[in-house]
């Protein structure tokens, strides 16, 4: 148990109304989950104020009270604190009263629009092949060692977040390789933490529904950067228009990656097949398991990460040689008797979408059809749907139109945003199936020997969010059921 004194110490403090030498026994910013002895920092999020909990939180038995705007009426056995910004006050005091674990581990962020997830995911399988007990949180799960926690948000909130920190360093962890998303640096979910270094993968159109322009969203992913220390270390993709942007500001160490251009880290594709990447790394010659030119920059991005962190190179070239990537992303199987190639990526921007087609149009021996099964979630940017429609349709010989996560849209809406403003051409390569499983079984209906299926958009997901609820739904088990029905 802290006082409130010691883990209020870092915020930007306005006013204090009653004793801080006071006992905490828990911190929290959601009111209902208040027990007697708590601090309750009152955040003002996107849909919901916590100014207007505070007075739940204190029948919920609070006793102390960090917010923006004091009351009107307070209360004379409750310790009121103001600050000039509860979010960013959050994470410093919820650092705090973890025991400030980033301290005492080196936490590695990954931010980007695509490729977060395999960088961290192959950064973490790495040392821990190589013996060095290693923490991950991701999209797809977080991890303490080779125990698996689920994962709801690619950066989990302020509280949840020092609390899995905490529990990493506890459990021996010496890494930790976390994403960091534009939501969480935007909303100051990882304030006070302190990481040991920075990579920036790539920038492309993606949460404008949250962000308003492309510019805010750079400058949120560039913050990240701008506040790394100077013991820290900053790895950028230098083939990115943005990838020096990012690093303008920053105080700590600045290396590159690249395949097109000098850089720390210089990498070349020999040969990108189903079966892998054949590539040289800093004149190292290497094949890798992952597949494709954008996973050749994930790769480099991992090799940098892990010769700051003091690794060998040519043991760590031979351990990430046999490495997989994350779960759903480029992950493919073959059916049997047929030979048709299904894929399963978490493709839903328009980049990561059309990265994965032309890594599939590499692969193509030239006669090949590509069906590509894809969608866009409801209660999102809207303004990339026409593009991801015409993307998949432009870059396959069929293109499937149906539900991802509609959420509370109607499906049939989203689909026909999709189509807007597509030409005949390619319109006429397109079929709508609002059913996703319907449509994943008709993709391997369509399929011909040696024929290549991409189902895209939900990756790793095991559900389905239609109108407030989720519904199981795995994209690569539909797809094993069906490859094993045409098969017989």
């Amino acid at each position: 148990m802290q006082l409130l004194q010691d883990i209020l110490y870092k915020i930007n403090i306005v006013s204090v109304s009653g004793k801080t030498d006071i006992p905490v026994s828990d911190i929290q910013i959601d009111s209902r989950l208040i027990k007697p002895g708590a601090c309750f920092v009152a955040v003002k999020g996107v849909a919901q104020d916590g100014h207007d909990f505070i007075n739940k939180a204190i029948e919920s038995g609070a006793t102390s009270i960090v917010c923006e705007n004091i009351p009107q009426q307070i209360l004379s056995h409750i310790t009121y604190v103001q600050t000039t910004d509860a979010a960013r006050a959050a994470g410093i005091m919820a650092h705090a009263y973890f025991g400030h674990p980033t301290q005492h581990l080196k936490l590695i962020g990954v931010t980007g629009t695509n490729g977060k997830t395999t960088v961290a995911t192959v950064l973490y399988n790495l040392f821990m092949t190589m013996g060095v007990k290693a923490g991950l949180i991701s999209t797809v799960n977080n991890r303490i060692g080779d125990q698996v926690l689920p994962s709801t948000h690619t950066t989990p909130d302020v509280i949840s977040l020092n609390n899995l920190l905490s529990d990493m360093l506890n459990s021996g962890c010496e890494y930790v390789f976390m994403e960091v998303s534009s939501h969480a640096i935007h909303q100051q979910r990882i304030s006070g933490l302190n990481f040991a270094g920075g990579i920036f993968t790539n920038i492309t159109h993606d949460h404008l529904d949250y962000h308003k322009t492309f510019d805010e969203y750079r400058k949120v992913k560039k913050a990240f950067f701008d506040q790394l220390p100077s013991t820290a270390f900053a790895i950028t993709n230098e083939d990115d228009k943005n990838g020096s942007y990012m690093l303008q500001n920053t105080v700590a160490k600045k290396y590159s990656y690249s395949l097109k251009t000098s850089a720390d880290f210089k990498g070349k594709i020999i040969d990108n097949s189903i079966t892998g990447l054949h590539m040289l790394i800093n004149e190292q010659e290497v094949m890798f398991r992952l597949i494709g030119e954008f996973n050749a920059y994930n790769l480099l991005a991992v090799y940098g990460t892990a010769i700051q962190l003091g690794l060998d190179k040519q043991e760590l070239l031979r351990v990430m040689s046999n490495l997989h990537g994350a779960e759903g992303r480029f992950d493919w199987m073959i059916s049997k008797q047929q030979g048709v190639i299904g894929i399963v990526d978490y493709a839903h921007t328009p980049d990561a979408l059309l990265n994965v087609l032309t890594t599939i149009k590499k692969l193509q021996k030239g006669y090949e059809q590509v069906i590509t099964v894809v969608g866009c979630g409801g209660d999102r940017d809207k303004t990339k749907r026409k593009v991801m429609g015409a993307t998949a349709a432009t870059y396959s010989s069929k293109a499937i139109f149906t539900s991802d996560n509609p959420r509370s849209e109607v499906p049939g809406d989203i689909l026909n945003d999709m189509k807007v403003d597509m030409p005949f051409d390619l319109l006429r390569k397109v079929v709508t199936v609002e059913d996703r499983k319907e449509a994943i079984r008709m993709a391997v209906m369509l399929a011909k020997e040696d024929d290549i299926i991409l189902v895209a958009g939900k990756g790793h997901e095991k559900y389905q969010e239609i109108k407030g609820m989720k519904h199981a739904f795995d994209d690569k088990q539909v797809l094993i059921e069906a490859f094993t029905e045409l098969d017989k």
